[in-house]
């Protein structure tokens, strides 16, 4: 698996760090430590991503796909 860099937006909500990914939508998760929030959000990074792979199979089973380098 190769490692990209993501940005990680947290807050303490109580007890809790709450978190989500800046580039990401919809990537978000919590846990009782800094170092829990960030295993837990790259499990919730993992999720997402396979379950939009998934669901980009469903839709399109004869379409292909290509690695892109976007310059911003």
């Amino acid at each position: 698996m190769k490692n990209i860099d993501l940005t990680l937006h947290y807050w303490k909500d109580g007890d809790w760090f709450v978190g989500q990914l800046v580039e990401i939508p919809g990537v978000m998760s919590q846990g009782e430590t800094l170092e829990a929030l960030q295993e837990n959000i790259e499990d919730a990074y993992r999720l997402v991503l396979s379950e939009r792979k998934q669901a980009l199979s469903r839709q399109h089973r004869r379409a292909k796909s290509i690695p892109i380098l976007v310059h911003a």
